[in-house]
């Protein structure tokens, strides 16, 4: 569906009468490529908030497309519009919540690198993850940034425009802390997580095989564990998030 607006990357012919394999591929796929980033929101809540902003700055050449939610379904989703739509860069952008105060409730951050929790053995303080058990997430592919085996961090393209965000660590989860005392168990497995979501590692895993950079923008809702959503401020971080996209992609055109 597409839509406008610390605590501690078979036609037979092109747009240029080319046929595709005669033209060399580098060069075929970056003349094809977006102008644009391609923008990422998880759910359609979250779409509807961040459409309203770009549309009131007057930014409707910005169109965000639904990665899905969970990491599942936002790998899968971002592989796919990544091969039909080739984008320069991608941004995802929703709410998540925090871990330590750090971080305010209703504002926005951009993050340096994203990690996965919940793949490998056991739960709780059992559990033992994929790295750990010494396998990677993913082999890689053969030739190029990708082709090194994946573990269960990656490094986001947000450093060269935000160098404070390379220290922030977002924490990818398959399903949200349920109270304070599994947040406080993933905060003592990741001690420098400031943040969970749940399609961050999916979203830049995705992107790191296309070799397509990654930049991951959440607005603060809650506080990591808190299910009482009458404490949340969804819609603030929500509308922080798009504005912190939108002074990101001034000169963007």
């Amino acid at each position: 569906m597409v839509k406008s607006v610390g605590c501690l990357a078979q036609q037979r012919t092109t747009r240029f009468g080319v046929r595709p394999e005669f033209f060399p591929l580098p060069l075929l796929l970056a003349a094809m490529a977006s102008p644009h980033p391609l923008i990422l929101v998880p759910t359609a809540g979250e779409s509807e908030l961040i459409a309203e902003a770009f549309a009131h700055a007057g930014r409707p050449d910005l169109v965000i497309d639904h990665c899905g939610f969970g990491p599942i379904a936002a790998a899968a989703q971002t592989a796919d519009l990544l091969a039909r739509k080739s984008p320069a860069a991608v941004w995802l952008v929703g709410i998540a919540g925090r871990f330590c105060e750090t971080l305010e409730v209703g504002q926005a951050y951009r993050f340096g690198q994203v990690a996965c929790h919940g793949v490998g053995v056991g739960t709780g303080l059992t559990f033992t993850s994929a790295a750990e058990l010494g396998w990677p997430q993913c082999p890689g592919d053969a030739g190029g940034e990708s082709s090194h085996p994946q573990g269960d961090t990656l490094s986001l393209a947000t450093a060269a425009i935000d160098p404070a965000s390379s220290v922030r660590l977002l924490l990818t989860v398959c399903s949200a802390s349920a109270d304070s005392n599994e947040a406080a168990a993933r905060q003592a497995r990741w001690p420098t997580a400031v943040a969970e979501d749940m399609e961050g590692f999916g979203v830049a895993l995705a992107c790191r095989l296309r070799q397509v950079p990654c930049t991951i923008v959440r607005g603060i809702s809650n506080h990591v564990g808190d299910r009482d959503k009458s404490n949340w401020q969804m819609a603030a971080a929500a509308r922080s998030a798009a504005d912190l996209v939108l002074t990101s992609l001034e000169g963007w055109t």
